[in-house]
């Protein structure tokens, strides 16, 4: 077994072995070169492949930031191992601790002091490590000193037939009694939003709104909630990966919250994505808290991921 840097001359082999291995997550090579390649952070450097009988039988890709991501800048001390799979046929024969092994000396060289497993923003193929479906990956990590997190749910809704129900109707009414309005984003409103989204929830929501209206899509995308001050206090958007499935991110300015105007804002984005065919809406993550008040709106869990972390 050989283990060697990763190339393009390699591409089709990854991706089919990909396919082949994590065959709950499927990839097509755009996507792979979309999320992995096109990566301002990625580094052929730590990307590597293990050849035997003249053919890829394992790969794997860490990251180290050599670009600030919005706030949280450039995470210094932090590493992170994207993805790593071997071949079913040639497992257990050291192939994985091989690459495993290779990628982490690398990135205590490059100066981390801990490395995350899967969950690198902004551009991640898994929020964690999937123990229902991975199984095995929970074993091998844990052996090389990972340690268990939280837990986070992907979730999801059927939007066949949906309509508004009554209750948000009726609280949308007494919401709306009371000053607030419910609106199809315009782009009048766009640097407010964009002032809004920073304040409440940091760049990560911002640089989603941002790429929604660089697209055009943003009235297509966007729901927002004035206050009676006529100033924006609520979001929800969809679709930004633009995938138009994808729900969310969604939120109420911390002075506005346990006002309902969030569940309101839900079942009115469901709504406008049935209207357009869009018969299926999830998202990739929430924790505990949110998986409970989601499961009280009618989503049901897709899958759960855990946080594993190493200490170097």
């Amino acid at each position: 077994m050989t283990i060697i840097n990763y190339t393009q001359e390699y591409e089709r082999e990854v991706v089919d072995l990909w396919n082949r291995t994590c065959t709950f997550d499927p990839i097509s090579v755009q996507k792979f070169r979309l999320q992995a390649l096109f990566d301002d952070n990625f580094d052929p450097e730590l990307a590597h492949v293990a050849i035997e009988d003249n053919k890829v039988v394992g790969f794997i890709y860490g990251t180290k930031r050599k670009f600030p991501y919005l706030e949280r800048g450039l995470e210094p001390d932090r590493g992170w191992i994207n993805v790593m799979f071997v071949d079913k046929d040639y497992r257990n024969r050291g192939i994985g601790q091989a690459l495993y092994d290779k990628v982490e000396s690398q990135l205590k060289e490059l100066g981390c002091k801990n490395i995350t497993l899967c969950a690198y923003s902004p551009s991640y193929f898994f929020a964690g490590l999937d123990a229902e479906h991975y199984p095995e990956s929970i074993s091998f990590f844990e052996k090389n000193g990972y340690v268990r997190g939280a837990e986070h749910y992907s979730m999801g809704k059927n939007l066949h037939g949906f309509q508004i129900p009554e209750r948000t109707l009726k609280k949308k009414k007494e919401a709306e009694d009371k000053g607030y309005q419910f609106l199809v984003f315009d782009y009048k409103y766009s640097l407010e939003l964009l002032d809004f989204l920073k304040r409440e929830f940091g760049g990560g929501w911002k640089r989603n709104a941002l790429m929604a209206m660089q697209k055009g899509e943003a009235e297509e995308r966007i729901l927002i909630v004035l206050n009676k001050e006529n100033k924006i206090c609520g979001f929800c958007t969809r679709a930004i990966d633009d995938n138009p499935m994808r729900f969310g991110p969604i939120g109420v300015a911390a002075n506005e919250r346990n006002s309902g105007i969030g569940s309101i804002l839900l079942d009115m984005q469901c709504f406008e994505m049935a209207k357009k065919g869009i018969y299926r809406m999830y998202f990739v993550t929430t924790e505990e808290n949110g998986r409970r008040y989601y499961e009280r709106n009618g989503l049901s869990v897709i899958r759960t991921f855990i946080d594993y972390r190493k200490e170097l």
